[in-house]
């Protein structure tokens, strides 16, 4: 007989049981094949995230990276003078990460941890970015990511997000949160759209939501079809939309 739940902690478990079988693909295996062709293994950053320093929305300050893999997004932050936290729960991915910070010479503080084991301290972030880890939360577990980044964040401080797109050509399952218990699957990775976000993210201004760009081989950026960016900012501070 299993486990009775006395808590919100054994039920959040249960659900994660529930989902195990997704648990089973491997991120240190599929980040220790560097010589496959995926496009975000480039060392390149994010169109929308360079977008924002040439828009002057984010100057200086300090960063934490959600699910950095091998670190593309924190060495471009580091590059504009941001002190970076960069996390990841695959070893394989932090190494990696790790080689090019050294062959770059650039500085840039990785962390291995499941992110919802994360100890940050209360609003010592100016951006928390994440790009690529949001649509691999199962919804039991949202409420906590967003516990994460409401804590990280200064007031006024930005969130950015990557995501797949809901029916998208890279992925992005259009199966309802009842749904991902019911098959217990998320397929992948939950897609979502524009609406969703803003009801997920509903305390935040929202400042950008867009469908990523797609960028041509000579921009040295990351941009693909099939993917949502969006931009928040924490409340308490004015600001204008893009």
């Amino acid at each position: 007989m299993g486990k009775a739940i006395c808590s919100v902690k054994d039920l959040l478990s249960m659900l994660d049981e529930l989902l195990k079988e997704e648990s089973t693909f491997s991120w240190d295996e599929f980040y220790s094949k560097r010589d496959r062709n995926v496009p975000f293994f480039r060392n390149f950053p994010d169109e929308n995230l360079v977008g924002y320093f040439k828009k002057g929305l984010l100057t200086s300050g300090i960063a934490l990276e959600l699910g950095c893999g091998p670190g593309r997004n924190a060495f471009f932050l580091a590059q504009q003078g941001w002190k970076v936290d960069a996390v990841d729960a695959s070893h394989e991915a932090l190494e990696w990460g790790m080689e090019r910070a050294r062959n770059q010479k650039i500085d840039v503080n990785f962390i291995q941890s499941n992110i919802f084991e994360l100890d940050v301290a209360d609003g010592n972030y100016d951006l928390v970015y994440d790009s690529g880890c949001f649509h691999h939360i199962p919804p039991h577990r949202r409420m906590s990511y967003l516990e994460l980044i409401d804590k990280a964040l200064k007031p006024g401080g930005y969130f950015g997000l990557t995501c797949f797109v809901e029916g998208g050509e890279l992925g992005g399952s259009s199966i309802s949160d009842l749904e991902v218990y019911k098959l217990r699957t998320m397929q992948g990775g939950l897609g979502f759209t524009e609406e969703k976000l803003r009801h997920i993210f509903r305390d935040y201004e929202v400042i950008e939501i867009r469908r990523m760009r797609q960028a041509t081989e000579d921009e040295r950026v990351f941009g693909v079809n099939g993917l949502l960016i969006a931009l928040f900012r924490k409340r308490n501070a004015a600001h204008p939309t893009i």
